[in-house]
């Protein structure tokens, strides 16, 4: 059976923004050695509650990597929790053998659900998984993908 360990995205996306708050605390374990996030702008409000990371953007930590155009991350003024995180324009996964592209993939905190859109594909090896959207339930450690269509190499 193709198991995709879609979830990798979303640590990486939430570890960005683990000064902001205890959330970061729940996923440290998740996530091997510090995350390293260059862009060629940041732009911080915290009058918005946002941070704006625009063209170039990568992610990385000990094991994963994250490309994409534009990261916004959206934070809670209470709490200074991470909300929602909003990853644009040729997104990229790698993680080990899996790859995960997007045109956009967001992630839900209060949801702790990421949602890949934009022709989402997932390559696991040569096993393939594709559709209009896909939808990962972190808690559950469930996908839910519209219009799949699955390619499993034997």
């Amino acid at each position: 059976m193709l198991r995709l360990h879609l979830i990798t995205i979303s640590v990486i996306l939430v570890a960005l923004v683990a000064h902001q708050g205890t959330f970061a605390e729940d996923i440290s374990e998740k996530v091997k050695g510090p995350i390293q996030v260059t862009s060629d702008t940041l732009t911080a409000d915290k009058i918005a509650r946002t941070m704006l990371f625009e063209h170039n953007v990568i992610a990385r930590s000990q094991d994963m990597t994250l490309y994409a155009d534009k990261m916004v991350v959206t934070y809670k003024k209470e709490t200074g929790d991470v909300s929602v995180i909003e990853a644009t324009g040729s997104v990229k996964l790698n993680k080990d053998t899996q790859l995960i592209t997007a045109q956009t993939a967001t992630y839900y905190a209060d949801e702790d659900k990421v949602v890949f859109s934009g022709n989402p594909r997932a390559l696991d090896g040569e096993n393939v998984v594709t559709g209009t959207r896909m939808i990962y339930f972190i808690s559950d450690d469930r996908t839910y993908v519209e219009n799949s269509s699955v390619y499993l190499k034997e």
